[in-house]
């Protein structure tokens, strides 16, 4: 499988779908062909409700975040505790640690599957196989972290350069007490045990996601910045950018919506493993990154540092309970994880367990 062309739709690519996806888009972003939905508001979803609002509060939460991943699978957090320093330090670092890592040190990264997660270094224009986006990125899941007390944790092993492995732990340490309080709102929105997932959420794998968008030289390329996907995740938490370009598609007028969000809040947006035990009722919502369309933003590189959160690959999924007969058969989380993201990887990315 080589690079698309400019003009493949993610249709093209069905096969490799866990999860029914009947929305048809390009994967390339065509000026000629866009339309935008200036009218639609992603929710504000407040977690002070969850975190200070007792019982009561706790139902709002789930209400508020429910409606809105059913709705379009997107929701804006506030309220949830992550500090905006740390935020903004993280930004800062994530341009130093590209910047400041010689291609030569790259190398020895380069990005191979780690049980489900395609980890490590993924250079310009090689993040998939099926188009070129224009951006860099590095993935580092749970096993690249000194986060469980494992002796044999060898740092030098995941990361080219020393002192980052702290400072992002520090950011996914702040972020992860709210995976329990998400799961816990959503399952209680679809009238399911709250804590049907606590065991496989406390201390769960993860894809935390650097990305450097480069800044624009010249004549930008065809395509936008990164492509039309969705994510393979349950939920995946991404701290506010400061350069706009995040897009998401509402699947009900097949328009974009473009999506700001204010500085020290968190984008939450739903994957295909909440699809898939949802039994389609939280659908995985199809986003992209395009050019900025301010010319100043387009002279500033963009960042960002996505937390994708996964269960572990010997968990199954399947359909929650209570919400009528199963579309979907159990499968295990590894099986389901790769053959989904086979489409970016190459087929043999695939596990069959």
């Amino acid at each position: 499988m080589s690079a698309t062309k400019l003009d493949a739709v993610n249709q093209d690519f069905r096969r490799f779908d866990q999860v029914d996806k009947p929305q048809r888009y390009r994967l390339s972003e065509s000026e000629a062909e866009e339309e935008f939905d200036e009218d639609f508001q992603i929710r504000t979803v407040d977690m002070a409700d969850y975190f200070h609002g007792g019982e009561a509060g706790r139902a709002r939460f789930a209400e508020a975040l429910g409606q809105a991943m059913e709705e379009i699978g997107f929701a804006v957090l506030v309220g949830h505790g992550v500090d905006p320093a740390l935020l903004s330090r993280t930004e800062e670092a994530v341009a130093r640690f590209f910047t400041e890592t010689p291609g030569l040190a790259r190398k020895p990264y380069l990005a191979q599957r780690h049980g489900s997660v395609n980890q490590g270094y993924f250079p310009i224009e090689q993040t998939t196989i099926i188009f070129p986006d224009q951006v860099e990125g590095w993935v580092f899941c749970r096993r690249a972290f000194d986060m469980d007390g494992d002796a044999t944790y060898n740092e030098r092993a995941f990361w080219p350069q020393a002192g980052y492995e702290p400072l992002f732990r520090e950011l996914i340490r702040a972020e992860e007490p709210l995976i329990l309080p998400v799961m816990q709102g959503i399952l209680r929105y679809l009238k399911c045990d709250p804590h049907l997932y606590d065991r496989q959420l406390t201390r769960p794998n993860f894809g935390f996601r650097l990305n450097y968008y480069p800044a624009s030289a010249g004549a930008e390329p065809a395509g936008g910045r990164m492509l039309g996907n969705e994510d393979v995740d349950l939920f995946t938490f991404l701290p506010a950018p400061s350069v706009e370009g995040l897009q998401v598609l509402n699947r009900r007028n097949m328009k974009w919506i473009r999506l700001h969000a204010p500085p020290g809040s968190i984008i939450l947006n739903t994957g295909d493993y909440m699809q898939r035990i949802s039994n389609d009722r939280l659908r995985s919502t199809t986003h992209r990154v395009s050019q900025p369309r301010d010319p100043a933003a387009k002279s500033r590189h963009r960042i960002s540092f996505p937390l994708a959160v996964y269960v572990w690959e010997q968990e199954t999924l399947e359909v929650l309970p209570g919400l009528g007969e199963p579309k979907y058969p159990p499968v295990s989380a590894i099986s389901f994880h790769t053959h989904t993201t086979a489409k970016y990887y190459g087929a043999e990315y695939a596990v069959e367990k």
